[in-house]
């Protein structure tokens, strides 16, 4: 049996309700979401087995998020106990030309006070067969990235696959370091590497070659890309497979959104128009999720994969929440090009 292990933080998410402004609230909307559980989420829909590792402080609000997690399948067995808080994240969702805006409070989180030698990996990747993390963890503390480190290396030892995706969030390395003095090693132990062209500049001063890219816009092309995906082949020669996410932001409610694959070869997906977005955080965790389901499922065919990907990331824009509730077959029937929305009786 194929099984899936992630590691990262959990949030509470304070999220106000509809478009209004934080001024504008009275009341706030409370979910939890995290990159590394919302992939999981996602396979356990899937029906993939997937534990989540994390810390978590004992407190109600933990028990709370504990709960949260099982009810949607996802292993919790070797979620660490201790630390004093959880991390919150408040969001306000933009509309049309205003954007959504994210306000962390997640400092002295019990997972940004992890230290080497609390989880024991050997014992929590047994009969695993992949590995994924984000580029958020070892943006949380010197502490979260040496075990993240502690984790991958363990992976490579034990032969299991590793994904990652590098989601660069410059607003949360605040402890004195920079992703591009600690990403690389830790990118090094990965077979496969998510992206996209900011994620591929900040940190690796990678750009695409030949083009200037337009981040306004709906139109991506990803031709333009394809040598962002060859040099982070050649700078981390372990990936067997590099993904860059492509969304063309319109305005807050629509953007379009596909996705492009380089292992032999450029494979490209569809392109989605997205055009009224109810939720679009956790937009390429879901990527995530579809894509590692893809490649467990949909052995050998790429290209098969990357498109379950973009059609599972494109249906969680409807999904309120962090989370993916989706099925396998709402992904296939919209892979298969039946995106009418009609009432199934």
């Amino acid at each position: 049996m194929q099984k899936v292990v992630t590691f990262g933080e959990i949030m509470l998410r304070l999220a106000t309700p509809g478009y209004k402004r934080f001024i504008q609230s009275d009341n706030l909307t409370a979910t939890f979401g995290g990159g590394e559980a919302n992939v999981a989420v996602s396979l356990a829909n899937y029906g993939i087995p997937v534990d989540f590792v994390t810390r978590l402080p004992q407190n109600e609000i933990a028990e709370w998020c504990l709960s949260e997690i099982r009810k949607h399948n996802v292993g919790t067995s070797q979620i660490l106990r201790g630390g004093e808080r959880l991390g919150i994240y408040f969001l306000e969702t933009g509309a049309v030309t205003r954007p959504s805006k994210v306000v962390y409070d997640r400092i002295h989180s019990s997972i940004a006070e992890v230290k080497k030698g609390m989880f024991n990996w050997k014992e929590i990747l047994q009969n695993t067969t992949w590995f994924h993390w984000t580029g958020i963890t070892p943006a949380l503390s010197e502490g979260a990235a040496e075990v993240c480190l502690e984790a991958i290396k363990t992976a490579n030892e034990l032969g299991i696959t590793v994904s990652c995706d590098l989601n660069f969030r410059k607003n949360l390395w605040k402890y004195g370091k920079i992703a591009s003095e600690i990403m690389p090693e830790l990118v090094e132990g990965c077979d496969i590497i998510l992206g996209n062209e900011e994620d591929a500049e900040k940190v690796f001063g990678i750009t695409p070659e030949g083009f200037q890219v337009e981040h306004t816009g709906g139109n991506v092309n990803a031709v333009e890309f394809e040598s962002v995906c060859k040099q982070l082949k050649q700078k981390f020669p372990k990936a067997k497979k590099v993904i860059i996410t492509l969304r063309g932001s319109i305005n807050a409610n629509h953007n379009t959104w596909s996705g492009c694959l380089y292992s032999d070869r450029l494979y490209q997906s569809k392109k989605y128009d997205i055009t009224h977005i109810v939720d679009r955080v956790g937009g390429g965790d879901s990527f995530m999720g579809g894509l590692i389901y893809g490649l467990l499922t949909y052995k050998d065919d790429d290209q098969k994969a990357l498109d379950f990907a973009v059609a599972a990331s494109c249906l969680k824009h409807t999904v309120y929440g962090d989370f993916n509730l989706v099925t396998v077959s709402e992904v296939e029937t919209l892979m298969k090009g039946d995106g009418s929305g009609r009432v199934i009786r």
